[in-house]
Formats: C-alpha cells, sequence, structure tokens
C-alpha cells in the first residue's frame, strides 16, 4: 500500500482479510496487523466507554496476545487438542470515521462468530470495531479492536479463539 490516504474499499479489505486470518489459525499474521501499542477490547456491558476504570471481558495488550497466541499452541494445553476452529460471517464493514490527515480510520462491523472444537459449538453475535491507523510506509495497522457482544452481560464459558 502506498502512503496516499486508503480508500474506503481498501479499508473494507483489511478488516475482512483479518478476520480471514482468524478463521485460517494463522495467529502470527493476524498479530502483525496491530500496531506495538494495539489493544484487543471485549467490553463486559453496554456502551462502556473505559476499558482501564470498569471490568472487561478481555483487555489484552499485545503482550497479552502473543502469551495467548503462544497458549493456544502449546503441546500441554489440552484445552486445545484437538484444536478449535473458528468462523467469522461478517456483514459488509462501513467506514465510520476517517481522518486522513492524521492517518486514523475506523470501521464498525456486525458478525455471527461461531467457535468450535469437537462436538461443542458456541455462537455469538455482535459488532467489531476496528480503530485503523497509516503507518509511516502506509500500511495500515489496528491500534485497537473492540468487540460488543449483543450479550456482553452473559455468563460465558471459555472462549478460546479470537473474535
Amino acid at each position: 500500500m502506498s502512503t496516499a490516504s486508503p480508500t474506503d474499499q481498501q479499508l473494507i479489505d483489511f478488516v475482512l482479510d483479518e478476520a480471514a486470518l482468524l478463521d485460517d489459525l494463522r495467529f502470527d499474521d493476524w498479530l502483525a496487523l496491530f500496531t506495538e501499542d494495539g489493544h484487543y477490547w471485549m467490553p463486559l456491558a453496554h456502551g462502556q466507554t473505559d476499558p482501564r476504570l470498569h471490568a472487561s471481558l478481555l483487555y489484552e495488550d499485545r503482550l497479552l496476545l502473543e502469551v495467548r497466541i503462544e497458549r493456544l499452541r502449546g503441546a500441554r494445553t489440552f484445552s486445545q487438542q484437538p484444536t478449535s476452529r473458528c468462523h467469522h460471517l461478517l456483514q459488509v464493514p462501513r467506514v465510520t470515521a476517517r481522518d486522513d490527515a492524521a492517518g486514523v480510520y475506523t470501521c464498525r462491523t456486525a458478525f455471527h462468530y461461531t467457535e468450535t472444537r469437537q462436538d461443542e459449538q458456541a455462537l455469538y453475535a455482535g459488532w467489531a470495531t476496528h480503530e485503523l491507523v497509516r503507518q509511516a510506509d502506509g500500511a495500515l495497522r489496528i491500534r485497537l479492536k473492540r468487540v460488543d457482544l449483543v450479550n456482553c452481560d452473559a455468563a460465558f464459558g471459555n472462549m478460546q479463539l479470537f473474535m
């Protein structure tokens, strides 16, 4: 990608490609999409505005994401024998904000997400908000991926993978 501002279609394609990496279990490639200060956030309440002042289902920086990916690969991670699989069904992402001067873009995507392992299957629905930033070389990276579940205040079992 050049240093020119990305088109809406390029932003949409980025979000779709990110979900495809997760579905293919290509976690290293997925993690490479995040900025060094990037976060993955799943709020515990509707309308939650601050992950540091309130409890969240997940609020992980790059280090925690790396640890979780290593755990997924671990030979002694019995919850991943056999490996969990996932599938994202996405509505077309909407570009909800763009600041070409700052190189900051926001996309919002409605989704259904299925996670399965052996004969257990869980279905989640919600919205993913990606805050994307344009790097000096023109590449897009995720500064924040926020996943708002429709039923975020429900009691959940273990979510093994990433939505």
